[in-house]
Protein backbone atom coordinates (compact mmCIF):
# COMPACT_ATOMS: atom_id res chain seq x y z
CA UNK A 1 0.00 0.00 0.00
CA UNK A 2 1.16 3.55 -0.69
CA UNK A 3 1.69 6.10 2.11
CA UNK A 4 2.82 9.74 2.03
CA UNK A 5 4.70 12.10 4.33
CA UNK A 6 5.65 15.76 4.00
CA UNK A 7 9.20 16.98 3.53
CA UNK A 8 9.81 20.69 3.07
CA UNK A 9 7.22 22.00 0.62
CA UNK A 10 6.75 18.62 -1.07
CA UNK A 11 5.42 15.17 -0.23
CA UNK A 12 7.06 11.80 -0.79
CA UNK A 13 5.30 8.51 -1.16
CA UNK A 14 6.50 5.05 -0.19
CA UNK A 15 5.16 1.50 -0.37
CA UNK A 16 4.69 -0.95 2.50
CA UNK A 17 2.60 -4.11 2.90
CA UNK A 18 -0.55 -3.00 4.71
CA UNK A 19 -0.38 -5.98 7.07
CA UNK A 20 2.98 -4.75 8.43
CA UNK A 21 1.62 -1.33 9.41
CA UNK A 22 0.33 -0.94 12.96
CA UNK A 23 -1.27 2.43 12.28
CA UNK A 24 -0.95 5.70 10.42
CA UNK A 25 -1.13 8.05 13.37
CA UNK A 26 -3.27 11.11 12.77
CA UNK A 27 -4.98 13.57 15.04
CA UNK A 28 -8.17 12.32 16.66
CA UNK A 29 -11.39 13.19 14.83
CA UNK A 30 -13.13 16.33 16.01
CA UNK A 31 -16.58 17.67 15.30
CA UNK A 32 -16.71 20.07 12.39
CA UNK A 33 -17.12 23.72 13.25
CA UNK A 34 -15.76 27.19 12.57
CA UNK A 35 -12.05 27.65 11.92
CA UNK A 36 -9.61 30.49 11.49
CA UNK A 37 -10.51 34.05 12.46
CA UNK A 38 -14.00 33.08 13.65
CA UNK A 39 -12.52 30.84 16.33
CA UNK A 40 -10.07 33.52 17.43
CA UNK A 41 -12.78 36.19 17.60
CA UNK A 42 -14.98 33.91 19.70
CA UNK A 43 -12.18 33.39 22.23
CA UNK A 44 -11.51 37.14 22.40
CA UNK A 45 -15.17 37.71 23.19
CA UNK A 46 -15.06 35.21 26.09
CA UNK A 47 -11.56 35.34 27.65
CA UNK A 48 -10.49 33.04 30.46
CA UNK A 49 -9.46 34.67 33.72
CA UNK A 50 -9.33 38.28 32.47
CA UNK A 51 -11.64 40.98 31.13
CA UNK A 52 -11.82 41.42 27.35
CA UNK A 53 -8.67 42.84 25.81
CA UNK A 54 -10.54 46.00 24.82
CA UNK A 55 -11.26 46.54 28.52
CA UNK A 56 -7.62 46.13 29.57
CA UNK A 57 -6.18 48.96 27.47
CA UNK A 58 -6.84 52.68 27.19
CA UNK A 59 -6.25 55.19 24.39
CA UNK A 60 -2.70 56.51 24.45
CA UNK A 61 -1.18 53.40 26.01
CA UNK A 62 1.61 51.55 24.23
CA UNK A 63 0.96 47.89 23.44
CA UNK A 64 3.54 45.22 22.62
CA UNK A 65 2.11 42.25 20.72
CA UNK A 66 4.55 39.33 20.79
CA UNK A 67 4.34 36.68 18.09
CA UNK A 68 6.30 33.70 16.76
CA UNK A 69 8.95 33.54 14.05
CA UNK A 70 8.70 31.42 10.91
CA UNK A 71 10.05 28.27 12.59
CA UNK A 72 6.69 28.02 14.38
CA UNK A 73 3.46 27.20 12.54
CA UNK A 74 1.44 29.95 14.26
CA UNK A 75 -0.63 31.71 11.54
CA UNK A 76 -0.03 35.22 12.86
CA UNK A 77 -1.70 36.69 9.77
CA UNK A 78 -4.92 34.97 10.91
CA UNK A 79 -4.64 35.71 14.64
CA UNK A 80 -3.33 39.28 14.52
CA UNK A 81 -6.29 41.04 12.78
CA UNK A 82 -8.89 40.03 15.43
CA UNK A 83 -6.47 41.12 18.16
CA UNK A 84 -5.91 44.45 16.43
CA UNK A 85 -9.68 44.91 16.13
CA UNK A 86 -9.92 44.52 19.92
CA UNK A 87 -7.19 47.13 20.40
CA UNK A 88 -8.84 49.48 17.92
CA UNK A 89 -12.12 49.09 19.82
CA UNK A 90 -10.28 50.38 22.90
CA UNK A 91 -9.01 53.40 21.00
CA UNK A 92 -5.45 52.15 20.49
CA UNK A 93 -3.80 53.45 17.32
CA UNK A 94 -1.60 51.37 15.04
CA UNK A 95 1.35 53.67 15.77
CA UNK A 96 1.10 52.77 19.48
CA UNK A 97 1.50 49.03 18.76
CA UNK A 98 4.86 47.27 18.55
CA UNK A 99 4.98 43.77 17.06
CA UNK A 100 7.85 41.87 18.70
CA UNK A 101 9.09 38.71 16.99
CA UNK A 102 9.87 36.17 19.73
CA UNK A 103 13.20 35.04 18.31
CA UNK A 104 14.66 33.46 21.44
CA UNK A 105 17.95 32.06 20.13
CA UNK A 106 16.79 32.13 16.48
CA UNK A 107 17.90 34.47 13.68
CA UNK A 108 16.02 37.64 12.71
CA UNK A 109 13.36 37.35 10.02
CA UNK A 110 13.78 38.48 6.43
CA UNK A 111 11.45 41.07 4.92
CA UNK A 112 9.63 38.35 2.97
CA UNK A 113 9.20 36.38 6.19
CA UNK A 114 7.88 39.46 8.01
CA UNK A 115 5.43 40.05 5.18
CA UNK A 116 4.14 36.47 5.52
CA UNK A 117 3.97 36.70 9.32
CA UNK A 118 2.14 40.02 9.50
CA UNK A 119 -0.29 39.63 6.61
CA UNK A 120 -2.44 42.75 6.25
CA UNK A 121 -0.51 44.53 9.01
CA UNK A 122 2.85 44.41 7.21
CA UNK A 123 4.03 48.00 6.92
CA UNK A 124 1.41 49.26 9.37
CA UNK A 125 3.05 48.33 12.68
CA UNK A 126 6.50 48.93 14.13
CA UNK A 127 8.45 45.67 14.35
CA UNK A 128 11.09 44.45 16.82
CA UNK A 129 13.09 41.85 14.91
CA UNK A 130 16.38 41.18 16.68
CA UNK A 131 17.31 44.85 16.79
CA UNK A 132 16.55 45.74 20.41
CA UNK A 133 18.34 48.66 22.06
CA UNK A 134 18.90 46.75 25.30
CA UNK A 135 17.53 44.72 28.17
CA UNK A 136 15.65 45.28 31.41
CA UNK A 137 16.52 43.10 34.39
CA UNK A 138 13.72 41.87 36.70
CA UNK A 139 15.76 39.67 39.06
CA UNK A 140 16.03 35.90 39.11
CA UNK A 141 13.53 33.08 39.54
CA UNK A 142 13.64 30.73 42.52
CA UNK A 143 15.52 28.31 40.28
CA UNK A 144 18.10 30.99 39.52
CA UNK A 145 17.06 31.86 35.97
CA UNK A 146 17.98 35.50 35.22
CA UNK A 147 14.92 37.42 34.05
CA UNK A 148 16.23 39.79 31.39
CA UNK A 149 13.74 40.98 28.80
CA UNK A 150 14.10 43.15 25.70
CA UNK A 151 13.68 46.77 26.77
CA UNK A 152 11.01 47.58 24.20
CA UNK A 153 8.88 44.66 25.41
CA UNK A 154 9.42 45.47 29.09
CA UNK A 155 8.58 49.15 28.71
CA UNK A 156 5.24 48.72 26.94
CA UNK A 157 2.18 49.61 28.99
CA UNK A 158 0.41 46.41 27.93
CA UNK A 159 1.85 43.10 26.71
CA UNK A 160 -0.15 40.66 24.57
CA UNK A 161 1.30 37.32 23.41
CA UNK A 162 0.17 35.21 20.47
CA UNK A 163 1.15 31.56 20.21
CA UNK A 164 0.18 28.08 19.14
CA UNK A 165 0.06 25.20 21.60
CA UNK A 166 1.70 21.92 20.67
CA UNK A 167 3.67 19.29 22.56
CA UNK A 168 7.16 20.28 23.71
CA UNK A 169 9.64 17.61 24.66
CA UNK A 170 10.72 19.17 27.97
CA UNK A 171 8.46 22.18 28.59
CA UNK A 172 5.44 19.88 28.28
CA UNK A 173 3.63 22.19 25.87
CA UNK A 174 4.41 25.36 23.96
CA UNK A 175 2.47 28.62 24.25
CA UNK A 176 1.71 30.93 27.16
CA UNK A 177 4.74 32.32 28.97
CA UNK A 178 7.17 31.01 26.33
CA UNK A 179 6.48 34.11 24.22
CA UNK A 180 8.34 36.28 26.74
CA UNK A 181 10.70 33.69 28.18
CA UNK A 182 12.56 32.53 26.15
CA UNK A 183 11.01 34.41 23.21
CA UNK A 184 12.11 37.92 24.26
CA UNK A 185 14.91 37.05 26.65
CA UNK A 186 18.63 36.26 26.58
CA UNK A 187 20.79 33.27 25.77
CA UNK A 188 21.88 33.05 29.43
CA UNK A 189 18.27 32.99 30.64
CA UNK A 190 17.27 30.37 28.08
CA UNK A 191 20.24 28.22 29.06
CA UNK A 192 19.46 28.45 32.77
CA UNK A 193 15.81 27.58 32.24
CA UNK A 194 16.52 24.74 29.82
CA UNK A 195 18.96 23.13 32.26
CA UNK A 196 15.82 21.93 34.07
CA UNK A 197 15.18 19.53 31.18
CA UNK A 198 17.21 16.88 33.04
CA UNK A 199 14.39 16.64 35.63
CA UNK A 200 12.32 13.46 35.00
CA UNK A 201 9.14 15.58 35.18
CA UNK A 202 10.31 17.67 32.22
CA UNK A 203 8.63 15.75 29.43
CA UNK A 204 6.11 16.14 26.67
CA UNK A 205 2.49 16.31 27.81
CA UNK A 206 3.18 17.45 31.40
CA UNK A 207 1.40 20.77 32.01
CA UNK A 208 3.38 21.24 35.23
CA UNK A 209 6.84 20.57 33.82
CA UNK A 210 9.48 22.28 36.00
CA UNK A 211 10.68 24.06 32.85
CA UNK A 212 7.18 25.45 32.31
CA UNK A 213 6.77 26.51 35.94
CA UNK A 214 10.10 28.35 35.86
CA UNK A 215 9.02 30.17 32.69
CA UNK A 216 5.76 31.18 34.30
CA UNK A 217 7.49 32.46 37.41
CA UNK A 218 9.70 34.64 35.18
CA UNK A 219 6.70 35.82 33.20
CA UNK A 220 4.87 36.81 36.39
CA UNK A 221 7.84 39.01 37.32
CA UNK A 222 7.72 40.77 33.94
CA UNK A 223 3.96 40.91 33.52
CA UNK A 224 1.99 39.46 30.61
CA UNK A 225 -1.48 40.95 30.41
CA UNK A 226 -3.21 38.78 27.83
CA UNK A 227 -2.56 35.84 25.51
CA UNK A 228 -4.21 34.26 22.51
CA UNK A 229 -3.14 30.61 22.15
CA UNK A 230 -4.45 28.53 19.26
CA UNK A 231 -4.52 24.85 18.38
CA UNK A 232 -4.00 23.87 14.74
CA UNK A 233 -5.24 20.84 12.85
CA UNK A 234 -2.96 18.82 10.59
CA UNK A 235 -3.59 21.26 7.73
CA UNK A 236 -2.49 24.12 10.02
CA UNK A 237 -5.98 25.59 10.31
CA UNK A 238 -6.95 27.21 13.61
CA UNK A 239 -9.53 24.88 15.16
CA UNK A 240 -9.41 26.10 18.75
CA UNK A 241 -8.42 29.31 20.48
CA UNK A 242 -8.09 30.26 24.14
CA UNK A 243 -7.62 33.89 25.19
CA UNK A 244 -7.04 35.64 28.49
CA UNK A 245 -4.78 34.85 31.46
CA UNK A 246 -1.36 33.58 30.39
CA UNK A 247 -1.58 30.47 32.59
CA UNK A 248 -5.30 29.63 32.62
CA UNK A 249 -5.82 30.15 28.88
CA UNK A 250 -2.68 28.20 28.00
CA UNK A 251 -3.80 25.25 30.15
CA UNK A 252 -7.20 25.35 28.48
CA UNK A 253 -5.55 25.14 25.07
CA UNK A 254 -3.35 22.25 26.33
CA UNK A 255 -6.42 20.26 27.30
CA UNK A 256 -7.89 20.79 23.85
CA UNK A 257 -4.60 19.73 22.27
CA UNK A 258 -4.72 16.48 24.25
CA UNK A 259 -8.19 15.75 22.91
CA UNK A 260 -6.95 16.28 19.37
CA UNK A 261 -3.39 14.90 19.34
CA UNK A 262 -2.99 12.55 22.31
CA UNK A 263 -3.10 9.20 20.47
CA UNK A 264 -3.44 5.89 22.28
CA UNK A 265 -1.26 3.10 20.91
CA UNK A 266 -1.38 -0.53 22.02
CA UNK A 267 1.67 -1.99 20.26
CA UNK A 268 5.34 -0.98 20.12
CA UNK A 269 6.93 -0.70 16.66
CA UNK A 270 10.14 -2.11 15.18
CA UNK A 271 10.24 0.74 12.64
CA UNK A 272 8.76 4.22 13.03
CA UNK A 273 8.49 6.49 9.98
CA UNK A 274 8.08 10.04 11.25
CA UNK A 275 7.81 13.46 9.62
CA UNK A 276 7.15 16.95 10.98
CA UNK A 277 4.59 17.33 8.19
CA UNK A 278 6.85 19.55 6.11
CA UNK A 279 7.66 23.26 6.16
CA UNK A 280 8.08 25.35 8.22
CA UNK A 281 8.67 22.86 11.04
CA UNK A 282 11.50 20.97 9.31
CA UNK A 283 13.71 23.91 8.29
CA UNK A 284 16.63 22.45 10.23
CA UNK A 285 17.55 19.44 12.33
CA UNK A 286 17.32 21.55 15.51
CA UNK A 287 13.56 21.90 14.88
CA UNK A 288 13.05 18.43 13.38
CA UNK A 289 14.26 16.93 16.66
CA UNK A 290 10.74 17.48 18.07
CA UNK A 291 9.31 14.83 15.76
CA UNK A 292 12.16 12.47 16.61
CA UNK A 293 11.47 12.91 20.31
CA UNK A 294 7.80 11.93 19.93
CA UNK A 295 8.83 8.93 17.83
CA UNK A 296 11.08 7.62 20.61
CA UNK A 297 8.09 6.59 22.72
CA UNK A 298 6.66 3.82 20.50
CA UNK A 299 9.90 2.42 19.02
CA UNK A 300 11.40 -0.72 20.53
CA UNK A 301 15.00 -0.83 21.72
CA UNK A 302 17.12 -1.90 18.74
CA UNK A 303 14.56 -0.59 16.28
CA UNK A 304 14.85 2.04 13.55
CA UNK A 305 13.37 5.53 13.31
CA UNK A 306 13.11 6.84 9.75
CA UNK A 307 13.13 10.60 10.32
CA UNK A 308 11.88 12.73 7.41
CA UNK A 309 12.53 16.47 7.09
CA UNK A 310 14.10 18.82 4.57
CA UNK A 311 16.57 20.54 6.94
CA UNK A 312 17.18 23.05 4.15
CA UNK A 313 19.01 25.28 6.67
CA UNK A 314 21.20 22.43 7.92
CA UNK A 315 21.60 21.76 11.63
CA UNK A 316 20.23 25.14 12.66
CA UNK A 317 22.33 26.01 15.72
CA UNK A 318 26.08 26.42 16.17
CA UNK A 319 26.56 24.70 19.56
CA UNK A 320 24.35 21.84 18.44
CA UNK A 321 26.50 21.37 15.33
CA UNK A 322 29.78 21.75 17.27
CA UNK A 323 28.87 19.13 19.87
CA UNK A 324 27.84 16.64 17.20
CA UNK A 325 30.98 17.27 15.13
CA UNK A 326 33.38 16.95 18.08
CA UNK A 327 31.88 13.72 19.48
CA UNK A 328 33.02 10.29 18.37
CA UNK A 329 29.92 8.48 19.59
CA UNK A 330 26.42 9.39 20.83
CA UNK A 331 27.58 8.53 24.36
CA UNK A 332 30.18 11.33 24.11
CA UNK A 333 27.39 13.84 23.50
CA UNK A 334 25.34 12.66 26.48
CA UNK A 335 28.41 12.75 28.73
CA UNK A 336 29.21 16.26 27.51
CA UNK A 337 25.80 17.52 28.66
CA UNK A 338 26.22 15.94 32.08
CA UNK A 339 29.57 17.72 32.50
CA UNK A 340 28.57 21.08 31.06
CA UNK A 341 25.00 22.08 30.19
CA UNK A 342 24.87 24.34 27.12
CA UNK A 343 21.91 25.55 25.10
CA UNK A 344 22.09 23.87 21.71
CA UNK A 345 24.09 21.04 23.21
CA UNK A 346 20.92 20.03 25.04
CA UNK A 347 19.28 19.08 21.73
CA UNK A 348 22.36 17.23 20.59
CA UNK A 349 22.19 15.20 23.81
CA UNK A 350 18.44 14.59 23.40
CA UNK A 351 19.08 13.13 19.95
CA UNK A 352 22.09 11.14 21.17
CA UNK A 353 20.05 9.54 23.95
CA UNK A 354 17.66 8.19 21.33
CA UNK A 355 20.54 6.99 19.16
CA UNK A 356 21.81 4.92 22.09
CA UNK A 357 18.54 2.97 21.93
CA UNK A 358 17.90 2.68 18.20
CA UNK A 359 19.17 3.58 14.73
CA UNK A 360 18.07 6.81 13.09
CA UNK A 361 17.84 7.05 9.29
CA UNK A 362 17.48 10.67 8.14
CA UNK A 363 15.77 11.53 4.85
CA UNK A 364 16.68 15.15 4.17
CA UNK A 365 18.23 17.67 1.80
CA UNK A 366 21.41 17.83 3.92
CA UNK A 367 24.83 16.70 2.73
CA UNK A 368 25.39 13.01 3.63
CA UNK A 369 28.58 13.71 5.61
CA UNK A 370 26.73 16.28 7.71
CA UNK A 371 24.09 13.66 8.52
CA UNK A 372 26.71 11.06 9.45
CA UNK A 373 28.32 13.67 11.71
CA UNK A 374 25.09 13.44 13.75
CA UNK A 375 25.35 9.62 13.99
CA UNK A 376 22.46 9.14 11.56
CA UNK A 377 22.33 7.24 8.28
CA UNK A 378 21.61 9.58 5.33
CA UNK A 379 19.04 8.92 2.62
CA UNK A 380 17.74 11.08 -0.23
CA UNK A 381 14.36 9.35 -0.55
CA UNK A 382 11.85 7.94 1.92
CA UNK A 383 11.35 4.68 0.05
CA UNK A 384 15.07 3.87 0.15
CA UNK A 385 15.22 4.56 3.89
CA UNK A 386 12.11 2.49 4.61
CA UNK A 387 13.42 -0.43 2.53
CA UNK A 388 16.76 -0.34 4.36
CA UNK A 389 15.05 -0.16 7.76
CA UNK A 390 12.79 -3.10 6.96
CA UNK A 391 15.68 -5.23 5.74
CA UNK A 392 17.78 -4.37 8.80
CA UNK A 393 14.97 -5.37 11.15
CA UNK A 394 14.17 -8.55 9.22
CA UNK A 395 17.76 -9.70 9.69
CA UNK A 396 17.70 -8.78 13.38
CA UNK A 397 14.29 -10.24 14.23
CA UNK A 398 13.85 -13.09 11.76
CA UNK A 399 10.34 -11.87 10.91
CA UNK A 400 8.54 -9.04 9.15
CA UNK A 401 8.94 -5.82 11.15
CA UNK A 402 5.96 -3.95 12.54
CA UNK A 403 5.77 -0.33 11.40
CA UNK A 404 4.20 2.83 12.79
CA UNK A 405 3.78 5.85 10.49
CA UNK A 406 3.61 9.34 12.03
CA UNK A 407 3.02 11.93 9.25
CA UNK A 408 2.75 14.77 11.80
CA UNK A 409 5.19 13.53 14.39
CA UNK A 410 5.86 16.85 16.08
CA UNK A 411 2.17 17.19 16.90
CA UNK A 412 0.88 13.70 17.59
CA UNK A 413 2.01 12.23 20.92
CA UNK A 414 1.81 8.42 21.18
CA UNK A 415 0.31 7.43 24.54
CA UNK A 416 1.45 3.84 25.05
CA UNK A 417 -1.31 1.64 26.48
CA UNK A 418 0.17 -1.86 26.19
Amino acid sequence: MRYEVGIGTRTEGFELPQEDVIEVMHANPVASGPTGEKVVRASLAAPIGTPRLRELVRPGQTVCVITSDVTRPLPTATVLPPVMDELHAAGVRDEDVLLAIALGSHRPQTEDELRAIMGPYYGRLRVLNGDSRGLRHFGTTSHGTPVDVLAEVAEADVRVALGNVEYHYFAGYSGGAKAIMPGCSTFAAIQANHSLMVDPAAHSGNMESPVRLDLEEACTMVGLDFIVNVVLDEEKNVVYSAAGDFVAAQRDACRNLDELYGCELHEYADVVVVSQGGAPKDLNLYQLQKALDNAKHPVKDGGVIVLVGSCAEGLGQDTFAKWMHEARTPRDVVDHLQRDFRLGGHKAAAIAQIELRCDVYLVSDMEPDQVRDCFMTPFAHVQDAVDAAMESQRRRLGREPRVLIMPHGGSTLPLMRT
